[in-house]
């Protein structure tokens, strides 16, 4: 909504409650323009707002009569106060650092995981850079990334390494895992039934003698 109105040229309107100055005597055809243009701003966004809203939420906020009015009181319904901010940013903060990639888990799953609890601190106006957010995946990996986290540290300089580049580079370690793991099964399988196959032509050989 802010980037909504801000392309209208309407945000002004929520980050200050003035009315545009009065006209002057004799005011030219443009200046009347100008003014007219001005005092319909806030009405404008106060649609904006008001056509944004669900029926629950506009009853909420229906006496509010400026667009700074309804703005001041949507963020104290959904942000809380300052304190109450403060604990939800240290909740996210603290399910962060827990955070773990488990031995059943993707790397599109742990990843999910972990960018929805960083883009909602994110979302709290708090600074979450990406380098961030790749050391903690980097010492967050199950020991079978060992390998390529060694090669990912000497070859990327991680300050400049995106989060998208990291994930990439680890779902293409983990695909070559798989199918390596594939390869593997489909010879033991085989293997075993070669192994199987003499012992059966072996009981036929003896039914015939019989």
């Amino acid at each position: 909504m802010k980037a909504y109105l801000k392309a209208l040229s309407l945000w002004e309107t929520i980050e200050s409650e003035d009315d545009p100055l009065p006209l002057g005597p004799n005011p030219t055809v443009a200046q009347m323009k100008i003014y007219e243009d001005a005092k319909s701003r806030k009405p404008k966004a106060l649609t904006c707002l008001h056509s944004a809203l669900s029926d629950v939420i506009f009853t909420r906020i229906m006496a509010c009569e400026t667009p700074k009015e309804v703005w001041e009181k949507l963020k104290e319904e959904f942000d809380g106060s300052d304190r109450v901010k403060t604990v939800k940013l240290l909740t996210l903060k603290r399910e962060f650092e827990m955070l773990r990639m488990k031995e059943g888990d993707t790397v599109k799953e742990y990843s999910a995981k972990l960018m929805e609890v960083v883009n909602k601190v994110r979302l709290f106006g708090e600074t979450f850079p990406d380098s961030r957010v790749v050391e903690k995946m980097m010492i967050s990996l199950p020991a079978r990334f060992e390998s390529k986290i060694s090669a990912i540290e000497e070859s990327c300089d991680l300050k400049t390494l995106s989060v998208a580049e990291l994930i990439s580079k680890l779902q293409a370690q983990e695909q070559r895992s798989s199918m390596r793991d594939e390869e593997v099964a489909e010879t033991a399988f085989q293997a075993q039934h070669k192994g199987k196959q003499p012992m059966k032509d072996n009981r036929r050989m003896e039914g015939d003698k019989l």
